[in-house]
């Protein structure tokens, strides 16, 4: 196996290359929102909710991702590199079956998932077909998340960075001749932009694998991709389940409030679907931070560097902050012009307007989220944010969609309203865990039960 720069990993360095991938993803979003706009307001919508959709499904994945990636961390934090090569072995099969009963669930039930979000008629013969294309999507993407995330936490994130690089690139290639006909192809809008979607990730597919390969030393057997091994997988659901289970009920709560704003019309479904594009690139920071202290964190507690897991946690909140702030400032007041960039329906964009000044208050909650949750996920505290998180999101944001935006008529800006609050006040609890140190015993089990699995390999 070759020797790999995994021990005591700086959060700058493993940071920037996840902000710049999730910029990447959502440019790339941002030109199939503008692209899909140009036909219609409609065909946007469609674009969106059907995304949003996939996007669920795709949070579903975490459960193997966050597990095998916080696991491996600790493993190689502990200095035990076989029983991270191990872990990352085992997370395929969990991937692949994980994968195919999505998929399998997504085409077979297509048309009960959109009445579940009350799509309006009118856009399903557009939304329908493509999100039919997007369950093989989602199979291929379950293992391209699982093998990106056990290289991040081997700290390849560079190596992830320019496998989404070569994806994106390719959506982009395939997708805008299938989308309006060029070069002789077919005119399929949003079936050609699902696949082109597919190619695409099938690409990523075997970059990943090859990934594995030349930087893990892993070269995955057949019986990796379909046999489940019972031990690593324990492993990875007593970490991955609570953590997914978070993500779960975040978008399950996003979901139940998106089938609000449906019912409002096609105008506020739009419009929504613009502010979450611009919503993307202002939280880049946040996430991007927050990922990165996840694993830098799962290194420093599997080492037993509780003192320096919390010193970084803490600096990390500085720097999310600050560009949280400014980054929601700057697309509150540059409004008109983002908005300008999908539509020039006078009513869409003064909604849009109004809704980016929450942003300011929506962003800089989401930081503490991003960067404590993810912080405790590194230390094995995950019961924590998912029980209270599951409180916050459907009290507050879902709770508040409803009373704000159906009830008080309120519309788009009550739903919004909602999610802010979810964010800070799940933002204040996860601080005070924190810096509390409610966290620590968590920390100190984990690290006895790595010595005490490596002592037992060994």
């Amino acid at each position: 196996m070759p020797k790999l720069s995994v021990i005591r990993p700086r959060l700058f360095a493993i940071s920037w290359p996840i902000y710049a991938e999730q910029l990447l993803l959502a440019i790339v979003g941002l030109i199939f929102v503008t692209v899909t706009s140009r036909i219609s307001d409609a065909t946007a919508a469609a674009f969106g909710l059907s995304n949003q959709l996939f996007g669920f499904f795709l949070f579903l994945f975490r459960v193997v991702g966050i597990g095998a990636s916080v696991v491996v961390t600790q493993y190689l934090g502990a200095g035990d590199r076989e029983s991270a090569a191990r872990i990352a072995r085992a997370s395929l099969a969990a991937a692949s079956w994980l994968g195919l009963a999505l998929a399998v669930l997504v085409a077979s039930s297509a048309d009960a998932l959109l009445s579940l979000l009350k799509l309006p008629e009118e856009l399903r013969p557009e939304a329908k077909p493509y999100l039919m294309i997007l369950s093989l999507v989602l199979l291929i993407d379950s293992l391209n998340t699982t093998l990106a995330s056990v290289l991040r936490a081997y700290t390849f994130t560079r190596d992830t960075l320019n496998q989404m690089l070569v994806v994106h690139a390719l959506s982009l290639i395939l997708g805008l001749p299938l989308i309006f006909g060029w070069l002789g192809l077919p005119r399929l809008g949003l079936i050609g932009i699902g696949i082109a979607f597919l190619l695409a990730r099938l690409a990523g597919l075997i970059l990943s694998l090859w990934l594995w390969r030349r930087h893990l030393g892993i070269r995955p057997r057949w019986r990796d991709w379909w046999w489940i091994s019972p031990k690593p997988l324990v492993e990875m659901m007593r970490i991955g389940l609570p953590g997914a289970g978070e993500n779960v009920a975040y978008r399950t709560a996003f979901t139940w409030n998106l089938s609000f704003i449906a019912t409002m019309g096609t105008t506020a479904l739009a419009t929504h679907t613009y502010l979450l594009q611009i919503s993307q690139f202002v939280a880049l920071s946040a996430a991007a931070i927050g990922f990165g202290a996840e694993i830098v964190v799962g290194h420093l507690v599997g080492a037993g560097a509780l003192h320096a897991a919390n010193r970084l946690v803490r600096r990390a909140l500085v720097w999310g902050f600050a560009a949280a702030i400014l980054s929601a400032s700057l697309a509150a007041l540059e409004g008109p012009r983002l908005m300008r960039l999908f539509t020039s329906d006078p009513e869409i964009i003064r909604s849009g307007c109004t809704v980016l000044w929450l942003f300011i208050a929506l962003e800089t909650g989401r930081v503490f989220n991003m960067v404590v949750i993810n912080s405790l996920r590194g230390t094995g505290d995950v019961r924590f944010p998912v029980v209270f998180g599951a409180f916050s999101m459907f009290g507050a944001e879902v709770g508040l969609a409803w009373l704000l935006g159906i009830q008080m008529g309120w519309g788009l800006l009550g739903a919004w309203i909602g999610m802010a609050a979810d964010e800070w006040i799940r933002a204040i609890a996860m601080y005070l865990r924190w810096i509390l140190h409610a966290w620590v015993p968590f920390a100190r089990q984990t690290r006895r039960r790595l010595l005490c699995r490596s002592s037992t390999a060994a």
